[in-house]
């Protein structure tokens, strides 16, 4: 190699070191104003609901009834299984004296964050004389719903819900009930069985523990709700819903009745 080709590589290899320089100052820069740019508190925790004094809690209850004419019930033909004796009828509308029973009535708004403990003791729905009780049940999610057969039949218990798990299970007679528990809140949730097509029931699953199923007189009430301002929510399998709002203070009792239409 002669002097001259030596200067040349000398000074290229110069000037690469000072590129690599200035490349590394760059990064160091673009990436100091990057984490400047980074917030540096996360955001804070949502404040947790207060708990429910019982000293406080207050209570909302009513009638619902049914404005018009009520719709006869119709005669059940169950013929087609010798073991299901008795009579039955559908319960689509239950009305006795302007009174609408199987109204599932419920806390739909108003409980903000809280939060509430899953039941131990299970609901229980039974299966007699090839039919479902109650029609309207109501359950928490997560809460054990235990099924009973009391027929001398098999019965095939199916739900068909939009936002749970769907299944399909036989239960013979004399077997040990059946328990399942749905994990999502969702309002009646139809039920039938595949054994007896006429045999349906609705089960609503909710969040809270504030919710109840109107009797044969249409009454309903709900106990030990914390002060404050809720929406109230009527639903029924055929007529649909009906939303009200309520405020109920300290040791309050408020009466909210409702009423439904045919055709609604």
């Amino acid at each position: 190699m002669n002097k001259k080709t030596g200067w040349a590589l000398l000074t290229v290899s110069l000037l690469a070191l000072s590129g690599l320089l200035v490349l590394a100052g760059c990064s160091k820069k673009e990436n100091t104003e990057q984490s400047t740019n980074t917030p540096s508190e996360k955001a804070a925790p949502a404040e947790a609901a207060a708990p429910i004094d019982p000293a406080t809690v207050a209570t909302v209850n009513g009638t619902v009834k049914f404005d018009g004419t009520a719709p006869k019930a119709g005669k059940i033909d169950m013929s087609q299984d010798p073991a299901c004796k008795g009579t039955n009828e559908a319960e689509t509308v239950v009305v006795s004296g302007g009174d609408l029973a199987n109204v599932f009535v419920y806390v739909k708004d108003g409980l903000g964050s809280r939060t509430f403990d899953v039941p131990k003791d299970p609901v229980v729905l039974d299966q007699s004389g090839c039919k479902y009780h109650p029609h309207v049940l109501g359950v928490m999610a997560g809460q054990t719903v235990q099924i009973k057969n009391d027929d001398p039949t098999t019965h095939n218990i199916h739900p068909t819900p939009k936002d749970n798990r769907e299944w399909n299970e036989s239960q013979p007679p004399s077997s040990a009930p059946i328990e399942k528990n749905f994990a999502r809140e969702e309002i009646m949730l139809p039920v039938k069985c595949n054994q007896h097509p006429w045999m349906k029931m609705y089960i609503s699953v909710v969040k809270n523990p504030f919710y109840a199923v109107t009797d044969k007189s249409g009454k309903y009430e709900i106990k030990g709700l914390p002060p404050g301002t809720y929406t109230i929510a009527f639903v029924q399998e055929k007529l649909g819903e009906q939303d009200q709002k309520v405020t109920v203070g300290p040791k309050d009792t408020k009466t909210v009745d409702a009423s439904f239409k045919a055709g609604e």
